[in-house]
């Protein structure tokens, strides 16, 4: 009843318990990108992973069972978009992970009486800003595996969920720590979406996945991706882009060792 009633507290007092080992243990053998982080960003992080771990649910579908290391693969990583950020409770608007075991092109799955999907298209992922990801576990623990690859599922879902927490849908404008950021990271993202898009429409090679020329909401997961996995050529490339994504995410990954 206590953590009913103050759930702050509850999170505190989770942060403050010492990381399972057995969980720390799958962190380093499926996640090989938080090699690169020091200790302390360590413990923050177990600290965002023992939290999320707590409050979201997580869901198999099509006959996914759900483990361990599924919870703490995509916990991980979507906890690595948090570091250095002030945060109580890990993507607020968030209920459910939901995991297929691989793509998915027709299916329809119920979370709490809701249709979640239904379609053709194929996915590897979704993000709805109504408390739900959707994940294919293959797409997840590729992703966390080839960590320089600039394709990681999780990151792009999760960064959908930031983008969203604005209260409105996503547009590529997340919450910036400050409001005097907007104005630059409106001209520097805006101008970089047009260049992907010109140079997709010239068919000229490019660094950011061509999906990013979807919409503003789509560059920003995309361009996110490539922040954490190609963070060198993102910053030799596009060194205004890289500065407004470290800035927002507080973080420098094209200083993490090779």
């Amino acid at each position: 009843m206590f953590d009913l009633l103050f759930p702050a507290r509850r999170r505190a007092r989770l942060r403050a318990e010492p990381f399972p080992a057995e969980l720390a243990a799958l962190m380093d053998q499926r996640v090989p990108m938080l090699h690169h982080l020091s200790a302390e960003d360590r413990r923050e992080l177990e600290g965002h992973v023992a939290v999320f771990l707590a409050d979201k649910h997580f869901e198999g579908a099509g006959g996914q069972v759900i483990t361990d290391e599924i919870k703490v693969t995509v916990a991980a990583q979507a906890c690595l978009l948090l570091l250095h950020r002030e945060v109580d409770e890990p993507y607020p608007s968030l209920d459910t992970v939901l995991v297929y075991p691989r793509g998915w092109a027709t299916h329809a799955h119920r979370v709490q009486d809701r249709l979640v999907h239904e379609g053709r298209e194929a996915r590897s992922g979704e993000s709805w800003q109504r408390g739900l990801v959707i994940l294919s576990w293959d797409a997840a623990k590729h992703g966390a595996r080839e960590e320089h690859d600039g394709h990681n599922v999780v990151l792009h879902e999760f960064a959908h969920q930031l983008d969203t927490e604005t209260g409105g849908g996503a547009d590529g404008a997340p919450v910036l720590p400050d409001r005097g950021m907007y104005t630059a990271w409106s001209r520097v993202l805006g101008r970089e979406y047009e260049a992907l898009v010109a140079a997709i429409h010239r068919d000229r090679p490019t660094t950011l996945d061509p999906y990013g020329a979807t919409s503003p909401a789509e560059f920003f997961a995309v361009a996110t991706e490539a922040f954490f996995e190609r963070p060198r050529p993102l910053r030799a490339r596009h060194p205004e882009l890289y500065e407004q994504l470290a800035a927002f995410y507080k973080q420098d990954p094209a200083s993490w060792s090779a």
